[in-house]
């Protein structure tokens, strides 16, 4: 990979954060106003607390992404609510996911019915993102989640892809979903630099039901972090190198999930420019 294609990823990298108490805190700490936030939802921690996190990053000079998970919302009156809330506060970038509330809270069964409603209001977002799975969906089959894909792709602006920890899984993903004559640019999902022990202590703050969700679908990460060189990010991205540099593959940015480990991730992404050249400054995170 050219080093022009890694420091520009690094540099614009965005970050998803979970909405538990003092997180907003720690990212004013740690993280120059500016950057992408994306705070995501769950049944666990409630709606309400992505999108006063949401509200209190952009306030700070963040640019916050909420994220609206489909089946936490009721309908047509909630999502009109949350789209003025949203607008009052200046946000102006969201995230689709289907989301995992089960039964749905009303009438959304998934992302495409939340984006039909939205696509009818004069909702102020410019950056709409969807997800985009390189693996199989630990409940939904994969023709349903390829299917969802092409449905969602004039709704939107982007794609986001969920973690992978196979970088040969995740090239010939991305050509795949080229040959479908999907063409969303795709913000690639990688994992930041996480100590297993803190992703851990994460899994406690969200609730017991949620943590077992939680849990189950980062089993990947917590065996890759258990084992001793499983996973580096920046590895990771090299083997990702000839994908990254070909503009067919429309790798448009970083989505890191930081699992809240805001400092930790902040440091490895400044370290990483300041070898590449860069002048971002580590001194006041170390």
């Amino acid at each position: 990979m050219s080093q022009s294609t890694l420091r520009r990823l690094l540099s614009t990298a965005r970050y998803e954060v979970l909405p538990t108490a003092g997180i907003v805190e720690r990212i004013e700490e740690y993280v120059a106003p500016g950057r992408e936030i994306t705070v995501t939802a769950s049944t666990g921690l409630t709606l309400e607390a992505t999108l006063s996190t949401a509200e209190q990053l952009q306030a700070l000079g963040f640019r916050a992404v909420p994220h609206l998970a489909a089946r936490m919302i009721h309908g047509r009156p909630e999502l009109t609510e949350i789209v003025d809330r949203l607008a009052e506060a200046a946000v102006d970038r969201i995230f689709v996911p289907a989301g995992d509330a089960t039964p749905p809270a009303g009438g959304y069964v998934g992302a495409h019915d939340l984006l039909v409603d939205l696509s009818s209001m004069a909702a102020p977002f410019q950056h709409i993102g969807v997800s985009a799975y390189p693996e199989s969906h630990p409940i939904i089959p994969d023709d349903v989640t390829i299917q969802a894909m092409w449905d969602k792709r004039d709704y939107a602006t982007h794609l986001v892809s969920n973690l992978c920890f196979d970088p040969a899984l995740v090239a010939s993903w991305v050509a795949r979903v080229r040959s479908r004559g999907i063409e969303l640019p795709l913000v690639l999902g990688i994992a930041g630099k996480v100590e297993l022990a803190k992703l851990a202590r994460v899994a406690t703050k969200i609730g017991v039901g949620e943590s077992t969700r939680f849990l189950r679908k980062n089993t990947a990460t917590f065996t890759r972090m258990a084992k001793p060189g499983g996973y580096n990010p920046r590895k990771f991205l090299d083997k990702l190198g000839p994908v990254l540099d070909d503009p067919d593959m429309g790798v448009a940015g970083l989505h890191i999930y930081t699992f809240n480990q805001i400092k930790d991730t902040e440091v490895w992404r400044r370290k990483q420019l300041a070898a590449l050249g860069g002048a971002e400054e580590v001194s006041n995170l170390t």
